[in-house]
């Protein structure tokens, strides 16, 4: 594996402490990033498909309204169709949009844990032969010498890792 890092990592009680920026993590592995870059565009595809039927949905209402003021509805009846449809219409607006939401929250919620499922199982292999009693979030911390930091031991260790498992995984599919 990597490398013990020069400096010290134990604690004036004798025990191994290290720590890691998760945001430094997230932000420089190669699974997250990708991962990220993913859900952005689906976001982003979402969003501009509900902005796009909801401008279609005004103009369509626009035109409802235009229409019934200038007396273009030969019945009632005829105007409660078209203003029923437009209702409809919302509904499903409001509907794709809840499903599209629901869909992103579960993709981000499958990233995040098998994000953390990454980082768990990378550590246990990691700490075989470091043999830290704790390696913490620096979130969680409040003050931390830099030399328990070991985050970028850990980003390069789980990139290489990645590589591999992905280079795998587009020889299988070939």
């Amino acid at each position: 594996m990597d490398e013990e890092p020069e400096v010290a990592t134990t604690n004036s009680d004798g025990m191994r402490i290290a720590y890691i920026e998760i945001d430094t993590l997230t932000a420089q592995y190669e699974f997250a990033k990708e991962k990220s870059l993913e859900l952005e565009k689906k976001s982003t595809n979402a969003r501009n498909t509900i902005q796009s039927k909801t401008q279609q949905l005004e103009k369509n209402a626009q035109a409802f309204q235009q229409k019934l003021q200038s007396n273009g509805y030969t019945s009632r009846e005829q105007a409660e169709a078209a203003q029923a449809s437009l209702q409809r219409e919302q509904q499903n607006i409001m509907a794709l949009q809840q499903r599209l939401e629901s869909e992103l929250a579960s993709e981000q919620q499958k990233f995040l844990q098998a994000f953390q499922d990454s980082l768990d199982n990378f550590l246990a292999d990691y700490n075989k032969d470091k043999k830290y009693d704790m390696i913490v979030n620096k979130a969680a911390v409040l003050y931390a010498d830099k030399r328990f930091d070991i985050t970028a031991d850990v980003v390069n260790g789980m990139n290489r890792r990645y590589k591999k498992v992905a280079a795998s995984d587009s020889t299988k599919t070939k």
